[in-house]
């Protein structure tokens, strides 16, 4: 597995931004399907957002256009910028690594074996 440690949460103001790291532990980093999810309260993990080992993006409707995820292997951190902030955005962060091979559906929580302890993200108007 995979130890995960997200940072960068905080309280912002619609319409700003924040950046989301997620630093990894272990040696399969880079050949991880890394994603982020969301929880808000009183509301199921959502998927947000989806990085591939060869950097291919996947995103949520509700994001696109807005965040941004990348990945520096060197450093075995993903990333998620979050640029427009709304409010429905406030919710509880969640880094994911998908470290098994094979077919998944990569938009639910199942599809990952290890996760963060979460980082909150508020957005006030």
């Amino acid at each position: 597995q995979v130890q995960l440690v997200e940072s960068g949460g905080g309280l912002a103001q619609a319409g700003d931004s924040l950046r989301l790291s997620c630093a990894a532990s272990g040696r399969t980093f880079s050949s991880s399907t890394m994603g982020w999810f969301r929880q808000a309260p009183g509301k199921e993990r959502e998927f947000v957002s989806r990085i591939t080992q060869s950097g291919g993006t996947f995103y949520a409707d509700s994001v696109k256009g807005r965040f941004t995820i990348s990945r520096d292997n060197a450093k075995n951190t993903v990333y998620l910028q979050m640029n427009s902030l709304k409010l429905e955005d406030t919710a509880v962060y969640y880094c994911a690594a998908r470290t098994r091979t094979g077919w998944a559906v990569y938009s639910l929580p199942q599809a990952y074996d290890s996760w963060g302890q979460g980082t909150q993200v508020t957005v006030s108007s």
